[in-house]
């Protein structure tokens, strides 16, 4: 979509990245986890409190894409010990990447991956690693289309539900 504009986030934007972070999250998973699970992870994860000490932390970063005025997806990256579980000092981490159900299809989730890729490279990253839940076909799929591969397994937990999360990786240098 030419429309789209991918704008960094700060402090002022924390309440629409809470937003559009629930929003997208909810979409993603509420049909395959209880409410209750997906209560507790939302109220703990998108609280603001949570959100500015993730944005106040130097090595991670959000990134909000923008149809006109209109928030439509998120990313999260981190570098260093903001990384969730490697904490490799050569890696780069997607930690999410999420869009709303009505762009799904549009290419931005295409954009905030090259958003991501693009800053992995100019921070001279040997890989990009993330994690995706093991019943999430679609991202699954996307990400393999960009490259990653599978190298590994991690919990991820979601409310009081521990899944599966399959960890992939991108190696950016030879």
């Amino acid at each position: 979509m030419e429309n789209i504009i991918i704008k960094e986030v700060s402090a002022k934007g924390i309440e629409t990245l809470q937003i559009i972070g629930k929003q997208t999250f909810f979409e993603t998973f509420s049909q395959n986890n209880t409410q209750e699970d997906m209560d507790k992870y939302l109220n703990e994860n998108f609280a603001i409190d949570k959100l500015c000490a993730e944005l106040n932390n130097p090595d991670s970063s959000f990134f909000i894409a923008w149809d006109q005025e209109r928030p439509v997806g998120y990313l999260k990256l981190n570098t260093g010990k903001a990384q969730t579980e490697k904490q490799d000092e050569t890696a780069f981490e997607i930690e999410r990447i999420y869009v709303l159900k009505e762009y799904h299809g549009k290419k931005v989730g295409q954009l905030l991956y090259e958003k991501a890729k693009q800053i992995a490279l100019l921070k001279n990253a040997d890989y990009i690693w993330l994690g995706v839940w093991e019943e999430n076909p679609k991202a699954i799929k996307f990400y393999k289309k960009n490259g990653f591969l599978e190298f590994g397994k991690h919990i991820f937990k979601l409310g009081n539900d521990e899944q599966t999360d399959i960890m992939m990786k991108l190696e950016l240098k030879e």
